[in-house]
C-alpha cells in the first residue's frame, strides 16, 4: 500500500492565541497530503478539472490527540483505506517527527462530481477507480 509522507515545520502563522497549532492548519496539511497522494499516480487537480472531475470531501472524521506547537516538525501520512466504487476513504495521521507521538488521526471520504454540472458521478470515473482498486489490492506502483 502506498503511503504519501511529507514533513512540515510549524510556523507562527500555523498557531492560535494559545500557542498551539490552530485546527485549520491541520486541515490544510491533510488536504495537501490527499492532493499529493493523487499526484503520486499522475493526477494533478488541474488535470482532473480539465477532465470534468472535482473531488470534494463528503465526510471527515478528525480526532485530535494532542497539540503540536511552534517549531515542531510534523509528519503527515496519507493512504487510502476503503473504496466502494462511489467514494474513496483516505486515512491520515499527523505525528511528531521528534517523538513519534500522534497529534491527529483522520479519515476523509471523497467522491467525484462533474466540474461542469456539479452533479455527483454515479461511480468514480474509471481512471481513478482503477487506481483505487489496484492500490487496495496491493498491486499498484506510483507513476
Amino acid at each position: 500500500m502506498t503511503t504519501h509522507i511529507f514533513e512540515r515545520k510549524v510556523y507562527y502563522s500555523d498557531t492560535d492565541a494559545y500557542g498551539v497549532v490552530w485546527h485549520g492548519s491541520y486541515l490544510r496539511w491533510l488536504e495537501a497530503g490527499r492532493v499529493e497522494w493523487c499526484e503520486l499516480f499522475g493526477y494533478t487537480l488541474p488535470e482532473l478539472t480539465a477532465r470534468d472531475i472535482l473531488l470534494p470531501v463528503t465526510n471527515m472524521n478528525v480526532k485530535f490527540k494532542m497539540s503540536a506547537k511552534l517549531n515542531d516538525v510534523v509528519v503527515i501520512e496519507t493512504k487510502i483505506s476503503k473504496f466502494n466504487g462511489l467514494a474513496v476513504t483516505f486515512s491520515q495521521k499527523i505525528t511528531s517527527k521528534e517523538t513519534g507521538k500522534t497529534f491527529i488521526e483522520a479519515t476523509f471520504d471523497v467522491v467525484a462530481i462533474s466540474n461542469t454540472t456539479g452533479k455527483l458521478y454515479r461511480r468514480m470515473p474509471d481512471m481513478l477507480a482503477d487506481i483505487f482498486k489496484k492500490e487496495l489490492e496491493g498491486c499498484l506502483q506510483p507513476a
